[in-house]
């Protein structure tokens, strides 16, 4: 699915979003191929947080948990690193840029897509909710993304 919101950024990249989960295979091969045809670079933008500042929703900050920052970082570069796979060598004309970013989610995309010409997600990501046709990701960048968005479903085997 196609959304166009708002104006492309003239020659701004596609802009992927990145979660890890395997319903999101589909996205990482349709952004590249979208790169390669317009001749634009690829930005991969995996946002994490912990638990913690996951399931926190009241004021200020989280709870104080400790945890151990360069362990999570390092479990979320990877993350990225296998969610692009092989498709890079499928793609040599497409120079990729790795995005990580703290953050919430929704927010650190919707912020992103200023930037972009094409926002790329997957339908639903690691959520819980496996029967909804859209996670609460692509609900948020369909009604708040800056530039036109394309929600890509991976076939179930």
């Amino acid at each position: 699915m196609l959304v166009v919101r708002g104006r492309p950024a003239p020659a701004g990249p596609v802009l992927l979003a990145v979660d890890g989960s395997p319903a999101a295979h589909g996205a990482v091969e349709f952004a590249f191929a979208q790169a390669s045809l317009h001749g634009t670079d690829l930005v991969a933008l995996h946002a994490w947080s912990t638990h913690t500042e996951r399931a926190y929703d009241g004021p200020g900050d989280p709870p104080f948990v400790t945890y151990d920052e360069d362990r999570l970082r390092d479990e979320e570069q990877r993350v990225l690193a296998e969610a692009l796979g092989g498709l890079g060598e499928r793609y040599p004309d497409v120079t990729v840029h790795r995005r990580l970013v703290r953050g919430r989610i929704r927010h650190t995309l919707i912020e992103a897509s200023a930037d972009a010409g094409l926002v790329v997600v997957g339908a639903r990501g690691r959520g819980g909710f496996t029967g909804l046709l859209l996670g609460s990701v692509s609900q948020a960048l369909l009604h708040h993304a800056h530039c036109p968005v394309a929600v890509v479903r991976t076939r179930e085997k």
